[in-house]
């Protein structure tokens, strides 16, 4: 059995080894919200692939999980922008929260179509490799009215906002093989909606026919399981058969094509959509230099979004309301608001000053107490040190003492001896040897007392 070649799933060198994580460079999450329904929860992994390499592709949440579990996660990460999809009673929303401090933009999805659905509907379906996604795509932003005093404030701030959720493009650094797709951000002023659309940049040769470009690219005429790689011109008596026969006429393969005259717009083409390739281009014979076209292919998702609310801050420290659809309110609200919500700041701040000062008093205690216990256990042992070294010379005193104690009582106990001889000369009287011997028989018969049974412990 062969052995499992390990993969390597991270890279060395950090950052200079990964271009998509320098710094600068907004990172995303995109996320759903409660209960939310199939079609919502795939529109979700849809703009994860938009948002691509620079999201979390295979974020996971689970029903426990909160907005805040996010929003705490999203800075050490690095995360600059929080996408939240949720489905209300009057329709789907999506917020946009700058993190970490704001503001965060909620919009109501009025339409939006899956890519799946894209593909299916559109007449030329084009297979999405993940070559495309290894690259960021490319902001367009259109019809937005340009900054000015006149301008309203909430439409230059949407602007930004979606302008710092992709990378800033850079021509002098970009590699035009990277340049893979484009987002568009469209403002339509009449409706009052921004309209989200994906696409897949193509290059084709101009100035020649469909006919001629299908020989040059190898493309098969017809998209099925069983077509070849090559053009097959195997049916075909001459070349000229295939390149010259009119529109509508049957060939071999039950399949009408142009004729030379009607081809001829598409020869010349468009002179708008020709460009000469700055640098080599993916895909065949797109070398530097060569004029080709330039065509966009939606694959979306497609989305039509409203704003509703603008509001400074993040969910759950929310600041004052710097937008919103529906309610307005007077200047005089709007300076009470303002009031109100400085005046939560200003408690915050203050509790958090509180509650660093108890942080640092606390630690400075325990400082303390530690250096406070390390002092009393050097004292402790510098007293039974010079304790032992006092305690050695009453020992010594009171040894001397005894021993002039017994020579003391050896002499007294010598004259006592001395006092209390006994003297072979002197009579015993029979009365004093009756007494000695009753009293040594009393002695002898005094009853001792029975002796303690030993108590042994029973085992159960």
């Amino acid at each position: 059995m062969a052995r499992r070649r390990k993969h390597r799933t991270h890279l060395k060198g950090g950052v200079a080894s990964n271009p998509g994580s320098a710094e600068g460079v907004p990172k995303s999450f995109v996320i759903k919200h409660g209960p939310v329904g199939h079609s919502l929860a795939q529109l979700v992994r849809d703009v994860r692939k938009v948002m691509e390499p620079n999201t979390a592709s295979r974020l996971r949440e689970r029903a426990r999980n909160k907005l805040r579990d996010f929003l705490t996660m999203a800075p050490a990460l690095g995360v600059s922008h929080l996408l939240a999809f949720t489905l209300t009673d009057v329709a789907p929303s999506m917020r946009i929260v700058r993190l970490s401090a704001g503001p965060t933009l909620s919009f109501r999805v009025e339409r939006y179509s899956l890519m799946k659905d894209i593909i299916n509907s559109s007449k030329h379906a084009r297979s999405i490799s993940t070559v495309e996604y290894l690259s960021p795509p490319l902001l367009v932003l259109a019809s937005f009215p340009p900054p000015s005093p006149t301008t309203p404030p909430h439409l230059t701030l949407m602007m930004k906002t979606f302008q710092s959720m992709f990378p800033p493009l850079s021509p002098q650094t970009l590699s035009l093989s990277s340049a893979r797709r484009v987002v568009l951000i469209h403002y339509n002023a009449d409706r009052g909606t921004v309209d989200f659309r994906h696409y897949l940049i193509t290059v084709k040769p101009y100035g020649v026919s469909k006919r001629i470009r299908r020989i040059l690219e190898g493309a098969p005429v017809k998209k099925s399981s069983s077509s070849h790689a090559t053009l097959d011109l195997g049916n075909e008596k001459d070349v000229a058969d295939f390149l010259l026969r009119r529109k509508g006429e049957p060939g071999p393969s039950s399949d009408g094509y142009e004729s030379a005259a009607s081809s001829a717009s598409s020869a010349a083409g468009d002179d708008a959509d020709a460009i000469s390739l700055a640098d080599d281009y993916v895909g065949r014979n797109n070398k530097k230099g060569q004029k080709r076209a330039v065509k966009l292919d939606e694959v979306g998702p497609r989305m039509e979004l409203r704003l509703i609310k603008v509001v400074e801050g993040v969910p759950g420290k929310e600041g004052g309301v710097l937008y919103h659809e529906f309610v307005k309110k007077s200047k005089a609200e709007i300076r009470a608001q303002k009031a109100e919500h400085a005046a939560k700041e200003k408690l915050r701040q203050q509790r958090r000053e509180e509650q660093e000062r108890n942080v640092q008093r606390k630690k400075a205690a325990q400082e303390a107490k530690k250096k406070g216990k390390k002092s009393g256990e050097d004292g402790d042992d510098e007293d039974e040190d010079e304790d032992e070294e006092e305690g050695a010379n009453p020992d010594e005193e009171m040894g001397s003492e005894a021993e002039q104690d017994f020579s003391d009582d050896d002499d007294e106990s010598g004259d006592r001896e001395d006092d209390g001889a006994w003297d072979d000369d002197e009579m015993i009287s029979e009365d004093e040897e009756s007494a000695g011997e009753s009293d040594s028989e009393s002695e002898d018969e005094a009853p001792r007392p029975p002796p303690k049974k030993a108590k042994t412990k029973s085992k159960r």
